[in-house]
């Protein structure tokens, strides 16, 4: 075959690449610079003596360089760095790479652009200690630029077109920059803060511009394997490239993998791996890093050097663990940007490709043999998933993708593989199969130690995707028998009706209507059997559960407790930051305030502030029994909503209470299905209720100061918001469907319980009666806080306070910190100074307010906590 047919064939199999791609580290970058520029502006904000002593510093020292020096400098620096950008622009025009100096010039006009937007934010808006920071006074009266007009336009521009990854020019340029830069401070036109503030932003905009336009695509085609194939000593014939690889950004890095077939002998298993293969995956990889405790992973920035030893050191260490790995024969570099490893080729089919009358005992056990073989010798795959294994014809188990392996690793990867594999086998050939075979290979006390890490966050991505995807079905056919079983028991109760129930000669009617209403409750009862039953029939338990009973059976004794990997969770990073800034609010509000307006409080108002709060826990038991049909004692339910407020501080809104309040209805006899559906229903009844009541008095506030009863522009503007969303969301398949999930769940549960609630006057009286009373009292307390610090004179009216507190508790049930903190106080404080308070009795009646509801109940909070927990009542 000739080097022509060679070529066509290969590029007649080989799909077609973009121009362009948009990279992740251009990406990363971007966000480095801005998060640099941000640290920058806030340093010559909040550290301005600092920076003066740094300028200082710095005039002191350059003061005594001589004069003539520091003008030849800046005549040199001023046309060199003009000079040097144009002169490497030619190079590349002449090597006809004119697409890439048109990426430079559109950063530097960008940059351009940026830097004029800065010196006039810094000029006009930004503080004094920034302006000080960045600028120097002139003989003139005037102050130097703050940002380089010119210097930004080249360091954007030397960037996107790459000059810093050639060494000789990345030399001559900083060199020059640098030069610029000395003659600019000697001379007294700059700061220290001026250069590096110009130099990030040049930085920044030529990533960002790379990100969005993307950068020319190097990756190396089908021709240049073949070369580079040659290059190590082989002949070629065709390169064919694999399909079915995976493209998650777990397992993005893996590289594109060829079949080459040979002028003589066998086949090859060639892969490819280019820098931008290279990089995907790689904000997960630096996530996992981040989150996961006691994990060593592989460094997340790596070189294409460092990549092709690392697979190369594992491919071997594999071989002589006796593990049934691929050969590694030759590697070699593909230019710069690229390198190649290549494989015997060993044929055979991936796990996932199997039919499942294919994946018989002896695969699974030979997959379990690969393993031992590899943990003989302390080496971790990490990534055991079914694609990572193949099958040959013979039935022999091949282990494959060893790059993100680890040698010499601890027992905690070394379980984390063992768990891993379970749970891809056992997703396949089931928990009792896998776990059977597991022990035979590995014996049971290397199988029992895995329990605590079968849990999702130590699986691959790949795996807890199918494990959400298979509980969403289980949850579908339990509605669906749920609503089944519903449903034929609605039918029975309507043909007995139908039937009616005989009646005895000269029986009286109240006797009757006695009887009937025995039948109904008893109907009732066998509805609600009849559904309970029906979810335990459907109740599926979970592969992970499967897993841990076949384990359990064979070490009884083995630890189930899951070990703690998460170093840190998303919603815990999310609520350290909205901490931060609520603290930050908080604090200035409190700075804001004077000591003796504190110390001046009526101490009469405030007791009548300490009597609502303290109410408030008693209409919060009265909301909540009144969606539970079954008895539960009234005085331990109170109990309850005070251990709440210590649970409110230590969880989100909203979320702890819910969790206490279930746990509580469970321990107390409820059924743990019902007692869900209770505190659903209450949840359910309490949103509409606080819509409903922040609708009804944000309607009075807007008549109270006209003479016709019409809403105020803020109430038809919510109105028109929430209209216009129920649009967006019917509009939308993606979110519809989500929406109509959840509520084909709530139908399922808590609805039925709500018309149980129905049918009972005195307990749907004592729940809404019991939310009407907790908002009153929380306004009331509102109130009287107020009334503390005003000498008794507050003139807002009850309908504003009800609006500004539904309002200030929607925003904290939604804020990710313990107890709303920071968004109620904020919330509270811009809603009482925007309907007419003063902001020096707003601030310490919110305040005031705050601790009596939320700090000064933790400490009862928390002995009722202990007292229920030891009564077995949580």
């Amino acid at each position: 075959m000739t080097g022509a047919e060679t070529t066509e064939r290969v590029s007649g199999d080989e799909p077609l690449l973009a121009a362009r791609v948009h990279r992740p580290s251009d990406l990363l970058r971007l966000l480095i610079g801005i998060l640099a520029i941000a640290v920058v502006i806030a340093i010559a904000a909040f550290a301005h003596a600092t920076t003066s002593g740094l300028e200082a510093d710095i005039n002191k020292g350059t003061g005594q360089a001589p004069d003539v020096f520091v003008k030849i400098a800046g005549l040199a620096s001023s046309i060199a760095v003009l000079l040097v950008p144009v002169a490497f622009a030619i190079e590349r025009l002449i090597k006809r790479d004119g697409l890439r100096i048109a990426d430079g010039v559109l950063a530097a006009v960008l940059a351009h652009g940026v830097t004029l937007a800065t010196d006039l934010w810094v000029a006009k808006a930004a503080p004094g200690t920034i302006q000080d920071a960045l600028t120097q006074p002139q003989s003139g009266g005037g102050l130097t630029d703050p940002v380089h007009g010119y210097l930004a336009p080249v360091i954007a521009y030397m960037t996107a077109v790459g000059m810093a990854r050639r060494p000789r020019w990345r030399v001559v340029l900083w060199m020059v920059l640098l030069l610029d830069a000395f003659a600019m401070l000697v001379a007294g036109y700059t700061t220290a803060f001026s250069i590096i503030l110009t130099v990030l932003i040049g930085w920044t905009v030529a990533y960002g511009t790379l990100y969005a336009v993307g950068s020319p695509n190097v990756r190396p085609t089908g021709q240049n394997l073949l070369a580079g194939l040659r290059h190590v000593g082989f002949h070629p014939v065709t390169a064919m490239r694999a399909e079915g690889v995976p493209d998650a950004a777990e397992q993005g890095d893996r590289g594109r993998r060829y079949l080459v077939t040979l002028e003589e002998g066998p086949p090859l298993d060639v892969t490819v791996v280019d820098r931008e293969q290279q990089a995907q995956g790689f904000f997960y990889r630096v996530w996992r890093r981040l989150t996961l405790r006691g994990i060593t992973t592989r460094r997340s920035l790596q070189s294409l050097r460092q990549a092709l030893e690392q697979e190369a050191l594992l491919a071997y260490a594999a071989i002589a663990a006796g593990a049934n790995a691929p050969k590694l024969i030759a590697t070699s570099e593909l230019g710069p940007d690229a390198v190649m490893l290549v494989y015997e080729h060993l044929g055979g089919r991936s796990l996932d490709s199997l039919t499942d009358e294919e994946i018989t005992d002896e695969v699974v056990v030979g997959a379990w043999q690969q393993v031992r073989a590899l943990q003989s010798r302390r080496i971790a795959h990490r990534r055991l998933t079914g694609d990572a294994l193949l099958v040959d014809r013979s039935g022999k188990v091949i282990i494959t993708d060893l790059r993100g392996g680890e040698i010499a690793a601890g027992d905690l990867v070394l379980r984390m593989d063992i768990a891993q594999l379970l749970t891809t086998l056992g997703l396949r050939a089931g928990a009792e199969r896998a776990v059977a075979a597991a022990v035979r290979e590995l014996g049971p006390d290397a199988v029992a130690d895995c329990l605590p890490l079968l849990q999702p966050i130590a699986l691959s991505r790949s795996t807890r995707a199918t494990l959400r995807r298979l509980a969403r079905e289980r949850s579908q056919r339990e509605r669906e028998a749920v609503l089944a079983a519903s449903e034929a028991a609605k039918q029975a109760r309507l043909e007995g009706a139908t039937d009616g129930p005989p009646t005895a000669d000269g029986e009286s009617p109240r006797a009757g209507k006695k009887a009937d209403r025995k039948a109904v409750r008893a109907e009732k009862q066998a509805e609600k059997r009849a559904l309970d039953e029906a979810l335990d029939e459907a109740r599926e338990e979970d592969l992970l559960s499967q897993i841990r009973r076949q384990v359990l059976l064979i070490r009884p004794q083995a630890p189930v407790e899951p070990a703690r990997l998460e170093r840190i969770r998303p919603r815990t990073l999310i609520s350290m930051i909205a901490g931060a800034i609520a603290a930050y609010f908080l604090l200035s509000q409190i700075a804001r305030t004077p000591l003796s307006t504190i110390a001046q409080a009526d101490w009469a108002w405030v007791a009548a502030a300490v009597l609502f709060s303290a109410v408030s826990y008693v209409a919060a038991a009265m909301s909540l029994l009144g969606f539970v049909p079954e008895r539960v004692s009234f005085l331990r339910t109170v109990v309850a909503q005070v251990a709440g407020s210590f649970v409110k501080v230590v969880a989100p809104a909203a979320v702890g209470g819910v969790a206490l309040n279930t746990r509580f209805l469970q321990r107390s006899g409820v059924r743990p299905g019902l007692a869900v559906a209770s505190v659903g229903a209450s949840q359910l009844f309490g949103l509409g209720a606080h819509i409903l009541l922040l609708l009804s008095f944000g309607y009075l506030t807007g008549t109270e100061k006209t003479s016709s009863f019409t809403p105020s522009r803020t109430v038809i503007a919510g109105l028109l918001t929430v209209a216009v969303l129920v649009l967006v969301v019917t509009a939308i398949p993606f979110l519809r469907k989500f929406v109509s999930t959840r509520l084909r769940s709530l139908f399922a549960g808590v609805v039925p319980r709500m018309l149980d609630v129905l049918q009972r006057p005195v307990k749907l009286v004592t729940g809404i009666g019991g939310m009407l009373l907790l908002t009153c009292a929380f306004v009331l307390c509102l109130d009287a806080s107020i009334r503390a610090f005003d000498g008794g004179q507050q003139q807002l009216s009850y309908a504003s306070l009800a609006v500004v507190f539904l309002a200030g508790n929607a925003l904290g049930s939604a804020a990710p910190t313990p107890g709303g903190v920071g968004a109620v106080e904020g919330a509270l404080t811009f809603g009482l100074v925007a309907v007419g308070l003063p902001l020096e009795v707003a601030t310490p009646a919110v305040l005031l307010y705050r601790l009596l509801t939320l700090w000064l109940p933790v400490l009862p909070g928390w002995f009722s906590f202990n007292h229920l927990t030891r009564k077995g009542a949580l």
